[in-house]
């Protein structure tokens, strides 16, 4: 378990951080080999390649390779592993700011986003005038990651949102009883499916004023807004590089996790830029 001293990247887990997240890395199976990979250089790697946007074949030597990090996260997208992580962050970090460990209220909000040529779902979004997907994000009144959905960009905001509702279960937010959304989410066939599968849930639009001009701060709305800026910060979420819409979910929770941890234990802060005098 034991790993190179190599020189540390500031996407780097701080000894505070990897604290927290150790004891929600799943532990090794019962029986086998035992395991010698150094799972905090897994989650180093793939908060590496989320932060830098480079390619799993480019990743830097001193970085562990793709053929040992790509399993895990493919295995831990596929068992839930990212979203338990990512539910229990989000509790400890409400605490930390007074809140109750499950949010009461949340925003819904997709982003359409342009994709590669590396292949899978996509479609076109009108509105938009771009070839991709949409990102459907649900997130708590601190903007916090609660659900996730990736589609075709073609996919109706209303059309998609019972998938992520459906994310919003009993056990998972059980205070959760008003989520606001914009004009697109004012649907007769979403409210039927919220009556039907989630009623106790009231879905609030809130709409942009008629006389508006240019930018205006939507009540609680701009909330989704701002987390959809936190993830540009990643530049592997810039565009949608992945072939399967699991993997941009899983990569969009990676994001989100890394924010939290930073939110629980800052690390250092970088010295501030200063041009150097003319002589």
């Amino acid at each position: 378990m034991t790993t190179t001293a190599r020189k540390p990247y500031t996407s780097d887990l701080t000894d505070e951080q990897w604290a927290i997240l150790e004891p929600l890395v799943p532990p090794q199976k019962s029986g086998g080999r035992p395991r010698t990979i150094n799972m905090r250089e897994v989650i180093n790697t793939l908060l590496y390649l989320n932060r830098t946007g480079c390619q799993w074949d480019m990743l830097p030597h001193d970085l562990l390779p793709k053929s040992s990090v790509y399993d895990y996260f493919a295995k831990w997208r596929s068992d839930g592993t990212w979203q338990r992580m990512l539910d229990a962050l989000r509790a400890q970090v409400r605490e930390k700011e007074g809140r109750d460990a499950t949010p009461s209220a949340a925003s819904i909000d997709s982003q359409s986003t342009k994709t590669t040529e590396q292949g899978g779902e996509r479609g076109y979004d009108g509105a938009k005038k771009l070839t991709g997907r949409k990102r459907h994000l649900l997130v708590d009144t601190l903007g916090l990651l609660i659900a996730v959905v990736v589609t075709s960009a073609a996919v109706d905001d209303a059309a998609a949102a019972p998938r992520v509702f459906a994310q919003a279960t009993k056990e998972r937010c059980p205070r959760l009883a008003k989520v606001w959304a914009d004009g697109k989410y004012h649907n007769h066939r979403l409210s039927a499916w919220l009556q039907e599968n989630r009623p106790w849930i009231t879905l609030e639009v809130v709409s942009r004023p008629a006389d508006a001009k240019g930018f205006v701060l939507l009540h609680r709305r701009w909330v989704v807004e701002r987390t959809n800026a936190w993830n540009g910060r990643s530049r592997r979420l810039s565009k949608d590089y992945e072939r399967r819409t699991d993997s941009s979910e899983s990569m969009l929770r990676v994001s989100a996790l890394h924010l939290m941890l930073r939110r629980l234990a800052p690390g250092p802060k970088a010295p501030t830029f200063r041009y150097r005098p003319a002589a």
